[in-house]
């Protein structure tokens, strides 16, 4: 490599270090005896819910917005990945008294 062309080089890595993004997470969020835990969750975009559903019955998590409308199945966990900030209220739709608080920052 000839004399004066690492400069640009070493600033290409060194802002490709710098303007790397973080690394998605995994929360998990519970339902059991029709309550979702935890009931507030911070988040980024990004993340992954994983909703596990111990119950015997099958719960929603709707939005009270429309961004998401997760169904679990009984004893199982799904998962759906976060794609827009800010705070969503959510409930299930076939338990309304379930509700809780996801507050997704950007």
């Amino acid at each position: 490599m000839r004399p004066g062309r690492y400069p640009p080089v070493m600033a290409a890595l060194l802002f490709g270090m710098i303007a790397a993004p973080a690394h998605a997470t995994t929360i998990q969020i519970t339902t059991t005896d029709l309550v979702f835990a935890p009931a507030e969750v911070s988040a980024k975009v990004g993340d992954t819910i994983e909703w596990i559903n111990k119950d015997v019955f099958v719960h929603t998590a709707t939005a009270r917005n429309g961004d998401f409308d997760v169904n679990m199945p009984p004893k199982k966990t799904v998962t759906s990945v976060l794609k827009k900030a800010g705070t969503v209220e959510y409930y299930c739709r076939y338990h309304p008294n379930m509700k809780a608080v996801l507050t997704i920052a950007p």
